[in-house]
């Protein structure tokens, strides 16, 4: 039988709380012993994690007994409110201990199977990728396999030691939970709230294995994009390599591989830059043209194109990044050795060719409204990527939201277009700029955007905009609700004859 024990501080929400209570400071600083009447709960282990584990529960106000096989050891480690003891002493009174040893230390734990009958044992541990490869069971199941009178509670294993010592407000506020009796998940659910901490039922002890699978992942919503971001570097930069470096020492004998760790990486940057930004409105478009011929959106999408409507933020955000890059490169070309020597070289053909006054007009003014564009697009990309994060997104309603996405999103990608279109110029008409027959690289890049930007104008008619709004709204072409939506676009009036 489970016992739920009672919770000493209530969290009202708001995550002020200090990380130690007040009343258990003494005048020196340290950390004075808990009250009696607080509850009481175990720990079993004496790591990093104990220690902030105890850290924590004596600062949100709970009575702290550390079980460890050195007592002596390991004491000062602790919090001097934290009474540490021999593992047998430690579990024999508290009715919810945390085990916060690793998965192959259990069996030495047998021993105190008397002691620990009918407590809640709370697994906080997590395994290698090769033990979650390895053992089909999850380690609070293995734990509660050897302790059939306890009830396992598998939590607290995606919070971090730094987390529990810094607080909740430094780091992951959630709590993942999942047990198999009902009582002793709200029990830990109460103790994770009292710390500061959001719990999340995750349901039955079967999910511990996911549970435990979370802290294994890096980065899991970047795998695919990342891959496709490298995919157009490489393409880019090989496609950059021939024309820039190997076309001129095979056809001219001129030895430039010297362009090889900034040049051809800047021309290369703003390519990828440019085509992961089309890359993120893309899937919009197609999204809106597959609601308009199937005439509802009460059909699913297939599954790339949902997983790549799932992808847009990271493609994105690391259209950015690229573009952050080639800003940085840019800044950095003057400051090459090469450039001098080229600055030194055109001096000595103006001096030796008599031009006293070098300046093409059309030069000059398509150099200002390139670079002018440039920065626009990568100001606008800027605000992009900051409304992006959590914290900023948070505290914009969803038109804001919208408006800054959608609306400027698409003004970067027509920003991007016409500095792409002013640093082209005339050169995808000159024949000397089609080196081994190959068009150049910006011309490449234009392709989806254009095609982007064609599209979006095409659903701007009204003949597309209004059925696209009328779909979006819950109007079915063959279906039985009928919707009509009136001239301004604000109200809507819809019959069903179900």
């Amino acid at each position: 039988m489970s016992h739920q024990p009672a919770v000493a501080t209530k969290m009202s929400g708001e995550m002020d709380k200090p990380l130690i209570s007040h009343r258990l400071v003494d005048s020196d600083g340290s950390l004075a012993e808990a009250p009696s009447e607080a509850p009481k709960v175990g720990i079993l282990g004496s790591g990093d994690f104990a220690r902030s584990l105890a850290t924590r529960l004596v600062g949100s106000g709970f009575n702290v007994v550390v079980g460890s096989r050195n007592p002596k050891r390991t004491a000062g480690l602790f919090p001097s409110a934290a009474q540490v003891t021999f593992q047998a002493e430690a579990v024999s009174s508290p009715e919810v201990i945390f085990v916060a040893v690793f998965r192959e230390h259990y069996p030495s734990l047998c021993s105190l199977s008397d002691h620990l009958a009918g407590k809640i044992l709370v697994d906080v541990s997590n395994p290698t990728e090769q033990e979650h490869l390895r053992h089909r069971q999850s380690n609070a199941e293995y734990l509660a396999s050897l302790f059939p009178t306890c009830t396992v509670v598998k939590a607290f294993n995606v919070i971090s030691a730094w987390t529990l010592q810094a607080g909740p407000r430094d780091g992951n506020r959630q709590v993942l939970i999942c047990s198999d009796q009902p009582e002793a998940k709200r029990a830990v659910s109460e103790m994770a709230h009292a710390m500061g901490f959001m719990p999340v039922d995750m349901g039955s002890l079967a999910s511990a294995r996911e549970v435990e699978a979370i802290p294994l992942r890096l980065l899991p919503g970047w795998k695919v994009p990342t891959l496709l971001a490298l995919g157009l570097f490489v393409c880019f930069y090989a496609y950059n390599f021939i024309r820039d470096v190997l076309q001129p020492y095979v056809q001219e004998g001129k030895n430039k591989f010297y362009k090889l760790p900034v040049s051809v990486v800047n021309t290369t940057l703003p390519c990828v830059a440019y085509v992961l930004l089309s890359l993120v409105y893309l899937p919009g478009m197609l999204a809106a043209v597959l609601q308009l011929r199937r005439g509802t959106k009460y059909r699913r999408f297939p599954d790339w194109l949902d997983h790549w409507l799932q992808h847009r933020k990271q493609i994105g955000l690391l259209s950015f990044f690229c573009a952050t890059l080639h800003a940085l490169y840019s800044f950095c070309l003057p400051l090459r050795r090469s450039h001098r020597y080229d600055l030194v070289n055109m001096t000595i053909k103006q001096v030796l060719g008599n031009k006293s006054h070098l300046w093409v007009e059309e030069e000059v003014w398509r150099m200002e409204i390139y670079l002018s564009l440039g920065v626009l697009a990568l100001g606008t990309l800027s605000l992009l990527a900051v409304t992006s994060l959590p914290s900023i997104a948070n505290s914009l309603n969803w038109r804001e939201f919208s408006f800054v996405q959608s609306t400027l999103g698409f003004v970067a990608l027509v920003l991007s277009t016409l500095h792409t279109l002013t640093y082209g110029w005339t050169r995808a008409f000159e024949e000397k700029h089609y080196k081994f027959f190959l068009p150049p690289t910006f011309t490449l890049t234009l392709l989806v955007p254009c095609v982007i930007i064609l599209a979006k104008g095409l659903l701007l008619l009204p003949c597309f905009s209004r059925r696209l709004a009328r779909i979006r709204r819950g109007w079915e072409r063959d279906g039985a609700v009928k919707f009509t939506l009136p001239s301004g676009h604000a109200l809507a009036e819809k019959t069903s004859h179900v």
